[in-house]
């Protein structure tokens, strides 16, 4: 079973990068694994300057506003190619929709979501709430999983 920690450390640079630290216990390995995350804006006066935050990176949730189409079309224009040019070649991604609480102002469909995500061959795709905190654990699980069982360290989700 995978335990979240409530300690949290956030940051907001004027860079365009809010940076938040999550941990995690892996009961199973009798672990914890420290998530350092980037949330990078999408504004393109940013680009230089948060293309050094992929850098090492091991893993990435992709996510796209499913409320605004422009947001989605930026994960194969931009978004991916940056995660490859700039992450570790063998890093992995999971694509992820935000804002499903918003029902009657979706523009991106679940299996529009679906379908790039299998085009991409992103480990695992989803939908979430950040509002309402629906997945959002479970998309920093998955991932904390899947970066270790690429690294060798072989973990089951429940």
């Amino acid at each position: 079973m995978l335990e979240v920690i409530e300690r949290k450390w956030a940051l907001k640079l004027t860079l365009g990068v809010d940076i938040t630290l999550k941990d995690i216990i892996l009961n199973e390995i009798k672990s914890e694994v420290h998530l350092i995350m980037w949330d990078i804006v999408g504004q393109n006066k940013y680009e230089l300057t948060f293309r050094m935050f992929f850098q090492g990176s091991s893993g990435a949730l992709l996510i796209y506003d499913i409320t605004r189409y422009s947001t989605f079309k930026q994960i194969t224009s931009k978004w991916l190619g940056d995660f490859k040019n700039f992450g570790r070649s063998d890093g992995v991604y999971i694509l992820m929709g935000n804002k499903s609480d918003l029902k009657d102002s979706i523009i991106v469909a679940y299996k529009e979501g679906k379908k790039l995500s299998e085009e991409i061959d992103a480990v695992d795709f989803g939908e979430t709430s950040a509002k309402y905190g629906e997945n959002v654990e479970k998309a920093f699980r998955s991932l904390a999983t899947l970066v270790l069982n690429k690294s060798g360290t072989k973990i089951k989700l429940d």
